[in-house]
């Protein structure tokens, strides 16, 4: 390989270029990190915030199979409950609990609503059947979802399904947005 030689004007030009620059003492490389590193959030896990913290007034009648379930927070206007029935919201996740027991199905509802607000998701399908199979034709399941989702701090609304996504054996959901995303309920 031949040594190249540079004109004075390419050399003038890279220097200009580059700049003032600084000698170094020695030839070694650190690579610890000049401080400490930036601090991030944690999640809370689910174990610590209880999730189903609103009060109920009243006592809810129980439900037989065919009855169909409507719920909204106060200071929703009507047409919300009205749209998510149409489902115009549109379905961004589903989860099928039916056929589980009531303390399985409460603790993969509770996860289930968890990731759904921490991932920014909006409405959810939960499938909890009608209760054909249950002792004394009282579903267990339908009357479990329909006390947790009100007693739940991030759903704003639900109602049951239109026959073709379940009927009364399921629930469309509205669910409130995480700050994280930017939004409130006003934007609704």
């Amino acid at each position: 390989m031949t040594k190249k030689t540079t004109s004075p004007d390419d050399s003038a030009l890279f220097r200009n270029t580059v700049g003032q620059v600084k000698a170094i003492d020695t030839n070694t490389v650190n690579l610890q990190p000049a401080g400490k590193p930036r601090p991030f959030p944690k999640s809370k896990p689910l174990e610590q915030v209880d999730p189903l913290r609103n009060d109920i007034a009243g006592e809810l009648d129980t439900l037989f199979q065919e009855d169909r379930i409507a719920f909204m927070a106060p200071g929703l206007q009507k047409s919300v409950l009205k749209k998510l029935r149409k489902g115009q919201y549109g379905l961004d996740v589903e989860i099928d609990l039916h056929g589980l027991t009531s303390r399985a199905a409460k603790q993969r509802l509770l996860n289930f609503l968890h990731d759904c607000v921490e991932n920014g998701i909006r409405c959810a399908h939960i499938i909890h059947g009608k209760g054909y199979n249950s002792p004394d034709n009282q579903p267990v399941l339908k009357n479990d979802i329909n006390l947790w989702l009100r007693q739940h701090q991030d759903v704003l609304a639900f109602c049951s399904a239109p026959p073709k996504s379940g009927g009364s054996g399921a629930v469309f959901v509205l669910l409130r947005l995480s700050d994280k995303f930017g939004f409130s309920d006003s934007d609704l």
